[in-house]
């Protein structure tokens, strides 16, 4: 899908929409990323199928109308290339696999459109650009994001690798183990978690979002911080910039 060149930073207004397992958030910023309108939340359409998320985010932004924006980013939790979804392993369906969400909000919305995963967009908010960058997610399942000087590295699905007793980094450490097993071993798994995420990428910080993040509550390494959960949206000014390059 051809997009335009950025936009004078001064003259952009862009649509960021961040797409959960649970919830889609929505809010219009300034070119620093800065809200400009409140924040708009609805529930995530269970099943998710491709009508019904198109129809879903369609909808929910009529509100923040009342600011023209001339971009549109979105955050999807799963794998995504050249603006198509190519998993979806948190909404549970594989009725969105293949789809190309971008193109299909482009055209509904009539404004260039770029998608990228939802770890990914979170971190353009946040990273500082020094060396290796992790961002860990933790919501309804787990989400990733590297980044190596600043630079958005290639989506690695981490979340449905294997983790421990046989299931995945999402069966351990998603919203719904928490629920089941506690605050006292989830957090343990959590630690465990990144002990492993530091093994495999030795990152020189790491940062750690989501809605569970607020859960944790074992001491954090110097190299460690919480994000707020406002940086999945927030992302996606960055998405706009001359340097960012989605997959």
């Amino acid at each position: 899908m051809d997009t335009p060149p950025p936009a004078p930073a001064e003259n952009l207004r862009i649509l960021a929409i961040d797409v959960g397992g649970t919830g889609i958030k929505a809010a219009v910023l300034d070119a620093d990323g800065k809200m400009i309108t409140e924040r708009e939340r609805i529930k995530t359409p269970q099943p998710c199928t491709t009508d019904a998320l198109v129809a879903a985010i369609t909808q929910m932004i009529e509100p923040l109308r009342v600011v023209e924006f001339n971009r549109v980013s979105i955050g999807f939790p799963g794998v995504v290339r050249r603006g198509v979804i190519l998993t979806a392993p948190k909404l549970g369906t594989k009725d969105l696999q293949g789809f190309p969400l971008a193109q299909e909000i482009e055209q509904a919305l009539g404004h260039p459109t770029r998608l990228v995963n939802d770890a990914d967009m979170q971190g353009l908010a946040v990273v500082r650009g020094h060396g290796v960058e992790m961002v860990l997610t933790l919501g309804t399942g787990m989400g990733s994001a590297l980044f190596h000087d600043g630079q958005l590295g290639p989506h690695l699905e981490l979340s449905i690798h294997p983790f421990r007793k046989g299931e995945t980094y999402n069966d351990q450490l998603g919203d719904a183990a928490l629920q089941q097993v506690g605050a006292v071993k989830w957090n343990r798994r959590v630690q465990k978690a990144i002990k492993n995420m530091r093994t495999l990428t030795t990152f020189d910080r790491l940062y750690i979002g989501g809605g569970n993040a607020r859960e944790i509550v074992f001491p954090l390494g110097d190299d460690m911080e919480i994000i707020d959960n406002t940086n999945g949206i927030k992302g996606g000014a960055w998405l706009w910039r001359q340097n960012v390059q989605p997959t």
